[in-house]
């Protein structure tokens, strides 16, 4: 016995797991396309390929399926990862994209996920179509390009048209249309290395009538609807590449304010050609600029308007013909100096009799007219054997003057002054940079203050780093940050807090305004050569520490419990710096709760609730703190009840019962309904769409909820063809919990191709369902709460299949006149075939629906296959006779169809009124039946208490026999 209650036991708890379960489900993904394509393609590796020309929308549905509903999100590849950034689609079912151009073409994703099983993900390859104007290029042979261009020569004429798919080219001379073999002075060809993308013919030794119009006509076959283009060129014996030559100096040097005019003209080439001015490397021009032609007006140049300009001539003829010229715009800019002591001595002093360097340097434009002069305490210097003045190499060190004094003489010492000025301008200002040699004079030194090395700041500061430089001239400094010791040659530089690799600072001094954690390290302050002495650099190391609040986790989190439960919040320290003396401290609201200290092992506390009341709601804080602040983990306790999932795969949700009037089957599942108290009752809100008034109601739940249950409300008198907003709030003992929201839109029922087809008999357009003219009576549309059991109390549903008595099914009614054998037989609409299979071959589909046979005089319901080729046949598929209880139950079997066809459900009266037959819910999808019913049993159902109790029998009768 033991064994047979082991069994059951595992028996029942594989039921009870599958009821929790209840309708969950994976997401699956299907493509639904719509807008302005032009084709496509049937499934190949998996994938449809979607055709659309360019600057139509793109309109592509994602249908999802899975329960709770999936979150849709799109991406795409090919064609640029940035394309779908911003698009406000992007997370719909539906992607739109409008004026699609062709670089938007690829390979688009949906991906579908609801946190069960793994993503579902498609993907749809999207072709977008277009065709450019074609342009025509004339070039002449290579080898030929310095005779004369048109003087018995070869020519090409090239047509260059942009497009996909790959264009088709046809040429024309005049009225006549020129093909391969047509003329013995033409070719036609497609070079290899541009198959398919350029098309070029060839004029073998001119002849006069070569000397023509010629028209290219690039066509892509009027796919998508893409009509041909074309382009013309007139060839005549004074046909020639363009050349161009530039009225004006070159370079061109201006002053600061000045308007300038570049003027370019064309002096040859036939047709004209066009000019346009451009910069290098695809630089605009200044904003300022004025073009006209050949002509280019910039006014009021400034420096940054100085550089390269071109000039580009072009008439589809040979090269275009480019000339460039250069603009200089006077002006002095940054002038520095340094000092070199004597190189041949180890000491960096200037001393007497040892030599001493000082050089000047300056930015100029043009560098060529830039000079210098030496003053010595304001009086010029001349070169002289003792006092040697030289420049350096323009390409090396421009712009820079150097003073050699040698024998350094007591008499020498005094203020040097390097003046740089342009020649012939004195519209510019000069330059004048003073340079002191005296006994004073005196290598740099570097220091940090005492004490300042090491500097301790919180974020958000405001830190001084400072170093002590001394030293005349007195030199610039350079931060830096690195590690100490120096950086590895491969090592990547750390930049400054503004993101520069260093920083200047002219009196020793670094300031870093709201110090962060990532600012800390080590900085390096560094003399420079400029202003100064040009000697080893001297430099210093101060290291930053930045302390910071902990960082801890969750920052805010939602825990939903029921009354008298016992549970644990969990506040983790991530980083803090001192990771010291840390301290915690919990509350509730403002109500202290308990207080301690971490030790070195630990990286996280606990506060525990044995038994939650009502008092115990709220939120609970925990504060670690350092010496540099907190760090807060909130936490909201909260018995609100999670929000209601809606189940959006309903079959044959919508129903129509009078003509202006449809309702609607809500269903759906609550989330974790086990986290909080029992919910009491949902509370409905809804309002049309096009209104602001809500209707609200109260549906109470007389049992707990539970997980996975699918629990279903039947909206009525909603108005054709006006859509709602529906709410839906589940109320505990806590109150209101989260609301979920969906809307409903009516749409008329439809026939959907074959892949799939469902009916639940909710709209009187029955699905396109005929009844048979050629049976004895009808069937009869109805719902159970239009049913009258005055006469035939023990027979027929109480409910449709879902257990709502305002659904509909169809049934058929065995009350007087009708007699024992009359038939009834409702056709299906009649399905095409899948075109792409061979009418030698069939095709599984599986048929399902769901049927209720109850009472004693019960006749048959049987299911035919009726097919058209040519003639109609009906095939037996499934037959069921006599009373199959007060319960529906579901019928499913694999059909084989090789023609067009139907399917036909018949119902046979049988020999008293108590016998009515009702159908619901058929499902016709292709592909085998998972579980196909055979034709004498019905398909499973839960076992009920007495098919438990026949197991434990069953079970113990066998364990007795083997242990016999």
């Amino acid at each position: 016995m033991g064994l047979v209650f082991g069994l059951l036991w595992l028996f029942t708890g594989f039921l009870q797991g599958a009821r929790g379960q209840g309708v969950y489900a994976p997401p699956t993904v299907r493509f639904v396309h719509s807008g302005h394509t032009c084709n496509v393609e049937e499934e190949r590796y998996s994938e449809k390929v979607y055709t659309i020309r360019e600057g139509e929308t793109l309109e592509l549905q994602c249908l999802v399926t899975g329960h709770p509903h999936p979150q849709v999100r799109w991406t795409k590849t090919v064609g640029g990862a940035s394309d779908l950034q911003g698009e406000s689609t992007l997370f719909n079912e539906t992607l739109k994209i409008s004026n699609i151009s062709r670089h938007q073409g690829g390979r688009y994703y949906c991906k579908a996920e609801n946190g069960l099983g793994s993503p579902a993900i498609r993907s749809i390859r999207v072709d977008v179509y277009y065709l450019d104007q074609p342009i025509i290029t004339v070039h002449q042979s290579v080898g030929e390009a310095k005779e004369q261009f048109y003087s018995e020569r070869t020519v090409f004429l090239r047509c260059v048209a942009a497009s996909h798919p790959p264009v088709l080219y046809s040429w024309r001379r005049g009225h006549e249309a020129l093909t391969q073999g047509s003329d013995a002075g033409v070719e036609i060809y497609e070079p290899f290395f541009t198959q398919g993308e350029t098309k070029i013919l060839k004029l073998k030794n001119l002849r006069p009538q070569d000397y023509a119009g010629y028209t290219c006509i690039s066509s892509v076959r009027s796919v998508c609807g893409i009509g041909d283009k074309s382009a013309h060129f007139s060839l005549n014996n004074r046909t020639a590449p363009p050349s161009i030559k530039l009225l004006l100096e070159d370079p061109l040097v201006v002053n600061p304010g000045e308007t300038i005019t570049l003027k370019c003209v064309a002096s040859g080439g036939d047709p004209a050609p066009s000019l346009e001015w451009v910069r290098p490397g695809g630089a605009e021009l200044p904003k300022r600029s004025v073009v006209s032609g050949g002509l280019l007006t910039i006014p009021t140049v400034t420096v940054d308007d100085g550089g390269a300009f071109s000039c580009v001539a072009s008439n589809n003829v040979g090269n275009p013909a480019r000339k460039s010229t250069s603009i200089l715009v006077r002006g002095l800019r940054k002038g520095r100096f340094w000092i070199t002591p004597d190189p041949y001595h180890n000491d960096d002093n200037i001393q007497i009799g040892r030599e001493v360097k000082v050089s000047c340097q300056v930015e100029a434009t043009p560098p060529e007219e830039l000079q210098f002069v030496w003053l010595k305490n304001g009086r010029p210097v001349k070169s002289s054997e003792r006092m040697v003045i030289t420049h350096s190499d323009t390409e090396l060190l421009p712009g820079t003057t150097h003073l050699d004094i040698i024998d350094l003489k007591f008499t020498d010492f005094g203020t040097y002054t390097c003046v740089a000025s342009l020649r012939n301008h004195r519209g510019t200002p000069e330059i004048s940079i003073d340079v002191n040699i005296s006994s004073t004079t005196v290598p740099p030194k570097l220091s940090v203050p005492r004490g300042r090395s090491h500097l301790v700041a919180r974020e958000g500061d405001t830190v001084e780093l400072q170093c002590l430089v001394s030293g005349k001239p007195k030199p610039i400094l350079l931060w830096s940050r690195g590690e100490e010791g120096g950086a590895t040659a491969a090592a990547a530089p750390i930049l400054m807090p503004d993101g520069s690799p260093q920083t200047e600072s002219a009196d020793g001094v670094l300031r870093i305004h709201n110090v962060t954690r990532d600012t800390g390290g080590t900085y390096r302050c560094r003399t420079s050569q400029y202003n100064g002495f040009n000697v080893k650099p001297r430099e210093a190391l101060i290291q930053l520490v930045v302390h910071y609040p902990p960082t801890v986790e969750p920052v805010f989190t939602e825990v939903r419990q029921a009354l008298s439960r016992a549970f644990s919040l969990t506040c983790q320290l991530l980083l803090a710096h001192p990771a010291r003396l840390l301290r915690y401290e919990w509350k509730l609201g403002a109500r202290l709760l308990t207080v301690g200290q971490f030790s070195e092992q630990r990286d996280e506390t606990s506060y525990l609730v044995k038994a939650l009341n009502r008092e115990g709601y709220g939120e609970y804080t925990c504060d670690i703190t350092n010496e540099a602040g907190a760090g807060r983990c909130t936490f909201l306790v909260t018995g609100k009840a999670y929000a209601p999932e809606f189940y959006y795969d309903t079959v044959g949700a919508l129903w129509q019962n009078r003509p202006r009037i449809y309702g609607f089957r809500l269903q759906w599942t609550q989330m974790e309904p086990g986290a909080v108290d029992r919910i009491l009752a949902y509370r409905l809100g809804i309002r049309q769409m096009s209104q602001s008034r809500w209707w609200e109601q109260e549906i109470p739940m007389e049992a707990s909820v539970q997980k996975g249950e699918l629990l279903s409300y039947n909206l009525t008198e909603l108005i054709k063809p006006e859509s709602y907003l529906v709410r839906l709030t589940p109320i505990t003992r806590y109150g209101e919990g989260d609301a979920t929201e969906r809307i409903i839109t009516y749409s008329a029922p439809v026939n959907p191709q074959l892949r799939e087809f469902q009916c639940g008999f909710e709209d009187e357009a029955l699905c396109l369902f005929s009844q048979d003219k050629a049976d004895e009576f009808d069937w009869t549309h109805h719902s159970a709460n239009r049913r009258d059991t005055k006469y035939t109390p023990n027979t027929g549903p109480s409910a449709d299949h879902h257990g709502s008595k305002q659904g509909f099914y169809m049934y058929i009614e065995t009350s007087r006149p009708r007699l024992e054998g009359d038939k009834a037989r409702l056709l299906s609409p009649t399905f095409n075939m899948n075109p792409k299979t061979s009418s030698s071959s069939s095709v599984t589909y599986c048929f399902s629906f769901y049927y209720h046979m109850y009472g004693k005089h019960v006749g048959a319901l049987n299911v035919f296959l009726r097919q058209r080729a040519p003639a109609v046949t009906d095939t037996s598929v499934w037959s069921r006779t006599g009373n199959q209880r007060d319960r529906w139950r579901q019928a499913t079997v694999n059909i084989h169809p090789t023609a067009t066809f139907q399917m036909v459900m018949e119902g046979v009266r049988g020999t008293g009124i108590e016998g009515d037959i009702a159908i619901d819910d058929v499902t016709i999808k292709e592909g085998e039946c998972k579980d196909p019913s055979p034709n004498n049993l019905s398909s499973l159902s839960p076992p009920s208490s007495l098919h438990i109790w026949q197991l434990c029998v069953t079970l113990n009768l066998a364990l007795i026999g083997w242990q016999r």
